[in-house]
């Protein structure tokens, strides 16, 4: 085979039509060989060639005769020297860091591991079987592929409803989605899936992590697997498992199918990605990808035992965010994924472990100057996971502007209210108004908050009214896996139960949670399947669970149907009133049309909170008016959007209550749009005069709108 020295640019492996560049980063190898393979799976290694040329601690090799669809890996030479933070072992093949396409699985053995299994020296013992048997192989790719017309939606940050879905799960079980198509990329774009999203109202999708992953071997050898996917190998690749077509790179293609078929319909691509570790665990873990690449440069080590690993995410590393060719992997990957596959934006898991610089979060750290600067991604949206397990990893309202964050402060706050809890309202008017205190000070917008009350860590919805305690056994971990999640509702009775009472009152607390979500200022997120009542029988760490636990159920009887019904019903009042969609924070200051403040409180007396109000730990009912400009205009798929005044009342005690409505201009009346006493939230239209009473049932919310009195009642929001 002829050999030419090839460029160290672009990294990994590039087709250019003719042959092949291959280029690997190690700053500490002393010998790199590239490895082929026949193409199909099983096959035997057919060449090593030891790659010369090394340019600014880049092995590269141009390969002539190779094409597309080739399997290749490398193996690394370099010293074992754990003490020291080297486990160079060229006897395991190791994944490119930056391929495109990776056929197949892991296939656990101890000849995965760089030591000797059971050895009495453990990691520091030499092991020399080879492991290429049991290691997926990189594929080279042609990223040929006809876009056609396709554009990104461009969805205002403050339009955005977030729908939080693993690709699997959603169509595994899906009555429309043809078998060989169930829980794959394919799976997602069939029409009844696309109809199913777009008539939800959402704008953007954000897919659970599609990253190529590893199953870990502690929960294989249990009959277990790792089916959330937050255990990455392969930051460019998309993940072989959700492939209907074939693995040698068709799973490019098919996921690219699949963005190109959301943004048709308007839906945006949001990646859930895993940057600050890999599923090369601690010094106890398999050598796989970069641990045997140069294991001293890609990952945090501790700099009095360079033999161990910083660990800030609970997985055994950490990847080290002080080293430029980290950073340099990142923003690849991330401007990959942006250029080449047209997603839309990232959720960044566990974003404080990527700020770390020494041992304390930067705010202002190497990655996020990085980010701010690039073209590319500073103009997609950016969401942080805003924590880590690290010391001083809680960083809800620290990350710098461009960023939304998910606010685990609204979530809890929220769970509180809802649950009764003493001394909420004055939390409660942060959280539903955008979280000021939180995200103003930094000159950041209402959509930096990332609202959610339920997502894929944790209980579903109809879990979290349903369950007192989490119920786990499954995961084989005797229950100590998972959050104790104490915001749980307690109804007093777990699990399914016949008593009609208790039925309803768990099906109106999914309504109040769903219609407190999306009427809230900032960006709604909402878990794939909470708006049909999915329930995984009480196990809020079904992280290990690729079965009917994390499965999504379509087969709707009545009450779920109902509340699908309820959360189309609210996504629309979302979508048509402009007040619910504040690009600023409120300012208490008067709107001239309405000739009120753009904010008022008020006590179920019909008078406006006073601070003395704010304080009492015993209040747990309140009103909120939203003052709009009463502008009417259509949009572009013909919808009503009327900037309404709106005024949301909130019960959460559990006896109900009789709410004065305020007054307001004499010639407007209220009208209820939406009530969660009601399995649907409809109820008759009637339109009331300010000072009079409209009757709260306990623990329930209505939603009402400033008319003109004779004017015409509509139903554009029904």
């Amino acid at each position: 085979m002829r050999v030419w020295p090839g460029t160290p640019y672009p990294l990994g492996a590039t087709w250019d039509g003719a042959g092949v560049n291959f280029a690997l980063f190690s700053e500490n190898a002393t010998k790199v060989e590239l490895c082929l393979f026949g193409t199909q799976k099983g096959e035997k290694e057919t060449a090593r060639i030891a790659i010369t040329e090394q340019t600014d601690q880049i092995w590269h090799i141009y390969l002539p005769e190779v094409r597309p669809g080739q399997l290749y890996g490398y193996r690394v030479h370099g010293p074992y020297d754990p003490n020291n933070g080297h486990r160079f072992n060229p006897n395991k093949l190791l994944l490119d860091p930056y391929a495109k396409s990776i056929a197949g699985t892991i296939q656990w053995s101890d000849a995965l591991f760089g030591y000797e299994m059971g050895n009495p020296d453990d990691d520091l013992s030499y092991d020399e079987r080879d492991s290429s048997k049991g290691i997926p192989k990189c594929v080279v790719l042609d990223p040929a592929f006809s876009w056609d017309d396709d554009s990104p939606p461009l969805i205002p940050w403050h339009k955005s409803i977030i729908y939080e879905l693993h690709v699997k799960g959603y169509t595994a079980r899906h009555p429309d989605v043809p078998r060989e198509m169930s829980g794959t990329f394919a799976g997602l774009k069939c029409p009844a899936v696309l109809e199913y999203l777009k008539s939800l109202g959402i704008t953007a999708v954000e897919l659970m992590p599609v990253h190529q992953l590893v199953a870990d071997k502690q929960l294989v050898d249990r009959g277990l697997t790792n089916y959330w996917g937050y255990n990455s190998i392969g930051f460019f690749a998309p993940d072989a498992r959700y492939s209907s077509t074939g693995v040698n790179g068709q799973q490019v293609k098919e996921f690219k199918t699949l963005v190109k078929a959301l943004h048709r319909e308007g839906i945006e691509v949001i990646l859930d990605v895993v940057y600050n570790h890999t599923a090369e665990g601690n010094q106890m873990g398999p050598t796989l990808c970069f641990r045997g690449i140069d294991n001293a440069a890609y990952y945090r080590l501790l700099a009095n035992d360079r033999r161990y690993y910083v660990d800030y995410t609970g997985t055994g590393n950490s990847l080290d965010m002080t080293h430029p060719r980290v950073l340099q992997i990142i923003m690849d990957s991330l401007r990959y994924w942006v250029l080449e596959m047209h997603v839309d934006g990232f959720r960044f898991d566990l974003a404080s472990a990527l700020a770390r610089e020494l041992h304390e979060v930067d705010r202002l750290g190497a990655f996020f100057d990085i980010i701010h600067q690039d073209p590319v991604i500073s103009q997609v949206k950016l969401i942080a996971e805003p924590w880590d397990l690290g010391e001083g990893g809680y960083q809800v309202g620290n990350f710098p502007v461009l960023w939304a964050e998910w606010n685990g402060m609204y979530r809890d706050t929220v769970r509180r209210f809802w649950r009764g809890d003493r001394g909420q309202v004055s939390d409660l008017a942060y959280r539903l108004t955008g979280s000021s205190d939180l995200y103003e000070h930094g000159g950041r917008l209402p959509y930096a908050s990332i609202n959610f009350v339920t997502a894929h860590d944790g209980f579903t919805l109809r879990d979290l009214v349903s369950y007192n305690e989490k119920h786990n056994e499954d995961n084989g971990e005797d229950g100590k896996d998972g959050t104790d999640d104490n915001l749980s509702w307690n109804c007093g009775v777990e699990g399914p139960t016949d008593d009609s009472e208790i039925l309803a009152l768990r099906a109106r607390l999914q309504r109040n949670y769903l219609a407190t979500l999306m009427l809230s200022q900032g960006v709604q997120m909402l878990l794939a399947g909470d708006e049909i009542g999915r329930t995984q029988q009480g196990n809020n760490n079904a992280y290990c669970q690729d079965n009917d636990i994390s499965w999504l159920d379509w087969k709707l009887d009545q009450p779920r149907l109902e509340l699908l019904s309820f959360t189309k019903q609210v996504i629309r009042i979302f979508n048509r009133h402009p007040v619910l969609q504040r690009r600023n924070f409120f300012q208490g200051r008067k709107i001239l049309v309405s000739e009120v403040k753009d904010l008022t409180w008020f006590r179920a007396d019909g008078k406006e909170m006073t601070e003395e109000d704010w304080n009492d730990p015993e209040i747990r009912c309140s009103g909120l008016r939203l003052a709009g400009d009463a502008i009417e205009e259509v949009d572009a798929r013909g919808n009503r959007i009327v900037d309404d005044t709106l005024l949301i009342l909130l019960n959460a005690q559990y006896i109900p209550i009789s709410f004065i409505l305020p007054a307001h201009r004499p010639k407007m009346r209220w009208e209820l749009l939406l009530d969660t006493r009601e399995a649907t939230g409809k109820r008759q239209h009637r339109l009331m005069r300010g000072g009079n009473t409209y009757e709260l049932v306990d623990r329930s919310l209505a939603l009402l709108r400033l008319r003109r009195r004779g004017g015409v009642v509509g139903n554009s929001d029904n």
